[in-house]
């Protein structure tokens, strides 16, 4: 088999694996299984609003004592998460995310 041939054989390959991972997302959606709560923990916050549903009901408070008014989700970073990355989101579940400046060191516990 010539390298040429070989490499297309593993793009190929890579590219069915691929596909049947998203099918395997999609038909679990289809199924009616809720989506699981992404690890948002150490992230920025405006990763938050690019991978939550935008129905999804979400609280976003400053945990760094000093009760912040959160408006530039660019500025923050997620210290904490409700439910914990993984848990099903169920279509009513609120999910609470606590943050701090990206400049700033979570509290501890």
């Amino acid at each position: 088999m010539t390298r040429a041939r070989a490499r297309a054989v593993t793009a190929t390959a890579a590219l069915v694996l691929v596909t049947a991972a998203s099918t395997g997302i999609a038909l679990a959606e289809e199924a009616g299984a809720p989506p699981s709560m992404p690890a948002f923990v150490g992230k920025g916050l405006i990763q938050v609003f690019h991978q939550l549903d935008a129905r999804t009901k979400l609280d976003v408070a400053d945990v760094g004592g000093e009760h912040r008014t959160v408006l530039w989700p660019f500025n923050w970073k997620v210290c904490t998460q409700r439910p914990a990355a993984g848990a099903a989101l169920a279509e009513h579940t609120r999910v609470s995310i606590g943050v701090v400046k990206k400049t700033e060191r979570c509290p501890a516990g």
